[in-house]
């Protein structure tokens, strides 16, 4: 559905993504992951065309995404339904209105169609009395039930969540995402999904995309990735998730911070926090095939997958 090649994109001189390649399949789960900084929010608004790239390529089913005009994206984005951070819902409409919103935008249905498919999304996410509820009357979890609501108005092929469960309680979280996981599986839509908590949604992806300082790291189903790690930035993600298997006085964690786009190190963005570093990790690492859908970028996988096998038995 989405295959993006060679992508790179700077904001005012500062590059944010480099050399971005990776395919995202129809009807499947896909999680970007990586802390505040890697770049995640950008790559997900370049794929809907809210962020004009440097260089490379988009396509969307066989179309070149960012070479069309306005008109031309516009016809496009009506397949794709997007969940921002925070509350995306207008303070002023209804919850219905919102809901009805993009339909109003991206389509020519007659006013009863438009009523049915709202009604169909509303009764989705278990909302009611949505005519005369205001989002400013809702809980941190209904006004997210009530954005997936709007992105699914327009029956997109592929649903976009940055931070869907943000600044929501454990209990509420786990509701969201077990609405997303149903919702994906009953109208077999291709889900992105990017977060830094890659305990909430371990159940739901499918493929897992492993991002650090806008560049991929590494990538891989999600037996792959939590059985089978190979880059010391998936390792570190890993060992920051408490276990249920041991006491834990305090989560392992990573040194150092993700550096700023203008102080990017050369070579592996990693190395200054890895304490695999050698004069090798100068060089920047090519893409390396561990598996027949499994890959990294890192000079030392062979000798850190050695360690990680039996360190990373989380979800067992």
């Amino acid at each position: 559905m989405i295959r993006i090649n060679n992508l790179n994109k700077s904001f005012n001189g500062k590059t944010v993504l480099t050399d971005i390649s990776v395919t995202f399949e129809p009807g499947k789960t896909n999680l970007i992951i990586g802390r505040s900084g890697s770049g995640k929010t950008v790559l997900l608004k370049s794929i809907v065309g809210l962020n004009e790239i440097d260089s490379g390529e988009i396509w969307y089913n066989d179309i070149l995404f960012n070479k069309l005009d306005f008109e031309g994206k516009k016809e496009i984005r009506k397949e794709m339904g997007m969940l921002f951070q925070g509350s995306a819902l207008f303070d002023s409409l209804t919850v219905e209105q919102n809901v009805r919103f993009p339909l109003d935008m991206f389509t020519e249905k007659s006013l009863e169609e438009k009523t049915e498919r709202v009604n169909f999304c509303l009764k989705r996410v278990n909302i009611l009395n949505a005519n005369t509820l205001f989002p400013s009357e809702l809980s941190g979890g209904m006004k997210q039930r009530g954005m997936i609501a709007m992105a699914l108005s327009c029956h997109p092929q592929l649903l976009i969540a940055d931070e869907p469960t943000t600044s929501l309680d454990v209990t509420i979280q786990a509701q969201i995402i077990e609405l997303m996981i149903s919702l994906q599986r009953q109208l077999n839509m291709a889900v992105i999904l990017i977060t830094h908590d890659l305990g909430i949604v371990a159940t739901m992806a499918k493929r897992i995309v492993v991002m650090y300082a806008g560049k991929i790291v590494e990538e891989g189903n999600r037996h792959d990735i939590f059985k089978n790690p190979c880059h010391p930035y998936t390792i570190g993600l890993l060992h920051s998730i408490p276990r249920l298997d041991i006491e834990q006085e305090k989560l392992d964690s990573i040194p150092g911070m993700v550096p700023d786009p203008s102080q990017f190190p050369e070579g592996c963005r990693f190395r200054n926090r890895c304490s695999f570093e050698d004069e090798q990790c100068v060089n920047q690492p090519n893409k390396s095939n561990v598996d027949l859908n499994h890959f990294v970028y890192c000079h030392h996988w062979k000798k850190i997958n050695q360690h990680s096998i039996e360190e990373c038995k989380i979800y067992e």
